[in-house]
This record gives C-alpha cells, structure tokens and sequence, in this order.
C-alpha cells in the first residue's frame, strides 16, 4: 500500500459503489471518511476491513436528501478529521450516494420527484458547498452520473434527469474552483451488479442477460469496475483531467 496524507469523503460508502471506491482509495494509501444512511453495521464493516489491510478509516451518518441538518453533519466531520486524522481539511469528495427510483413519465409522482431531486441533485449541490471550506487547494470532486444521460431506458426518465443535472454543475463547479486547483470530474457507471434499485440488474437474470447483449464487452458491470476509476482520478496521474465526464459502462448501447 502506498501512504499518502490525502483522506476522501465518501457519500453511501458503505455498500455497493460507495464501498468499492472507498477500499480502492484506502488500498491507494488515502484516508477515508464515508457515510452511511442508516445501516451503521454494513458502514462498520467497511471501516473493518480497511484498518485491518493497513488503511485509515472512519464513518459518519449523513442522509444526503435533507439539506437542514447540513450543518451538524459538518461540525461532526471537522470533529472526526481533528480526532481521527489530526486535520482540519480533506482533499477528495465523491457525491457517491443514491437511491433507485423507477417510473414512467406519466406515471411519476411528486413525492418520486422531489425524492430523487433531493438525493441526487439538491443535496449533492448543498453538501458541496457546505464543504468547500474544508477542501484542501488542490483537491478533487467526483461527480457521480449515469450512463442514463447519454442514453435512454424506460421508467428512469426523473432519475436520468437528475444526472444530467449533475453534469451540468460539474462543469460549472470545474471553471469556479480551477483558481483553487480544485479538479471537478463526472464518473458516470452503466448498469451495475449491486442492490441498487432492488437488485435488479444483480438479480433479475433476464435483465442482466438483456444488458450484456448490449454492451460490447459482453457483461454488466461490477463495483470494482467503477472504484478503481474513482480512486485513479484521486491520484497524480489524474491531475490533468478536468470537466469530463467518463462513462464507465463497458461500452453499452454504443
């Protein structure tokens, strides 16, 4: 493992995409700090597994889609960096977390809407900014997105407009912090084997069966197909890339 000072936020780190990126960061030598929503046990484990390869970890509770309790959530955080890591700043956010939420045009309620604006855009917008302080110059955020804005599937319509959404404040948060040195990227996943939205890709054998027929590469995704990119756009290597958005989908629907 190679050991750095840098530590990264991680959004819903603790299953699925979340949690891949955050052991990809710690096996790359950075800290991490992820939140998790309401299964302390799962984020935990997470935290477990990467003290006990060597790496430093914490975790914090944190529902990104209400805005209020923004503000505790980031007394809580400079508390942890102090205590944890004898810091008062990180250096990598990943908006990460999320929720699966189907439904025709027609068919999608209010209550689906806001819920899917909350978590996927308003809140990624609000925790942003309330964390710009505590961000090192030089640092990086990633943006997560869909292949869903490139192309189109039924019943995700309110769910892909929210990714879009994410596109679009990406690039505008990557011309106002490049004075700060601050790269903004988008990673943005093709379906993927988790339980996101219920498991359907992992589970649904005929869904997953349909998917890799579409995708050049012959399968669906997996976690640690999209961690490991996070964690390279966290590195030197990546300091270069900037406003972009990198679809990692194995070539699906191309």
């Amino acid at each position: 493992m190679i050991t750095t000072n840098k530590i990264a936020l991680v959004t819903g780190g603790s299953r699925g995409l979340g949690k891949d990126m955050a052991i990809k960061l710690a096996q790359k030598g950075i800290a991490v700090v992820l939140t998790y929503h309401s299964k302390q046990q799962e984020a935990d484990a997470v935290v477990a597994e990467i003290t006990q390869a060597g790496g430093k970890a914490a975790a914090l509770q944190l529902n990104v889609g209400e805005v209020n309790p923004f503000d505790t959530f980031v007394e809580q955080l400079k508390a942890t960096l102090k205590e944890k890591f004898d810091t008062d700043r990180f250096d990598f956010l990943i908006n990460n977390a999320g929720v699966g939420l189907g439904g025709s045009f027609a068919d999608t309620t209010e209550e689906q809407f806001d819920l899917l604006m909350n978590v996927h855009f308003k809140g990624v917008f609000f925790l942003t900014q309330k964390l710009l302080t505590l961000i090192n110059d030089g640092g990086r955020i990633i943006n997560l997105s869909s292949g869903l804005t490139r192309f189109t599937s039924p019943q995700l319509v309110a769910y892909a407009c929210m990714k879009g959404a994410i596109e679009v404040l990406t690039n505008y948060l990557a011309k106002e912090l490049g004075v700060r040195g601050i790269a903004v990227n988008t990673v943005a996943p093709g379906a993927i084997e988790t339980d996101f939205g219920g498991g359907l890709v992992r589970d649904n054998l005929n869904m997953n069966k349909h998917i890799a027929g579409l995708t050049a590469l012959g399968r669906v995704g997996r976690p640690d197909d999209i961690g490991s990119v996070v964690a390279f756009l966290c590195t030197e290597d990546a300091k270069w890339v900037n406003a972009q958005r990198l679809e990692v989908s194995g070539g699906v629907n191309i």
